[in-house]
């Protein structure tokens, strides 16, 4: 009779490197989306001017501002997102047992939460602007962009609990 083995699962506990990577991966993650949204409307707003403006020379030059500002912040916060989120994957590939972290878990589902309101809020936004008659093209845009972007993370992070199993 050959002995029975049991595997135990050993108890992974959150480190304050394990803390701080997760945390920093979302925070560069939001400041990383909230940046390239901003660019995009501030092209949009170019692209598209409000004619009603009295000083469109003001306008693009705030525009222009706005997206040496934005695209500054992406350029810092896109790499480091990119960066924290391999030496994340590299370590939960060597201990597999890490994709459980209640740290982790809390901050997908915060994100997903989050993701979830934004684009929720934006639904509520055009209705409201389609009933009032409103709805014009740099809008569209603009509902579309964040569509895209809330929704490529969401998509992201669901897929990721459901292939690994995290809940």
């Amino acid at each position: 009779m050959e002995p029975q083995t049991t595997h135990v699962a050993l108890a992974v506990k959150t480190s304050p490197k394990d803390f701080f990577l997760h945390l920093l991966s979302m925070v560069a993650l939001y400041a990383s989306a909230v940046s390239f949204l901003m660019i995009v409307f501030s092209l949009i707003n170019v692209y598209f001017p409000d004619v009603a403006q009295q000083n469109l020379y003001d306008q693009v030059s705030s525009l222009r501002d706005s997206i040496r500002g934005s695209l500054s912040s992406l350029i810092v916060f896109f790499p480091v997102f990119l960066v924290v989120t391999s030496l994340l994957n590299k370590s939960y590939h060597t201990f597999p047992e890490k994709r459980n972290l209640g740290v982790r878990k809390w901050l997908i589902y915060f994100t997903l939460f989050v993701g979830a309101l934004v684009m929720m809020g934006y639904l509520v936004s055009a209705i409201y602007g389609l009933l009032g008659g409103e709805l014009t093209l740099p809008f569209s845009l603009k509902v579309l962009s964040i569509f895209f972007v809330a929704g490529s993370i969401f998509v992201y992070y669901l897929s990721d609990i459901k292939k690994h199993g995290t809940e």
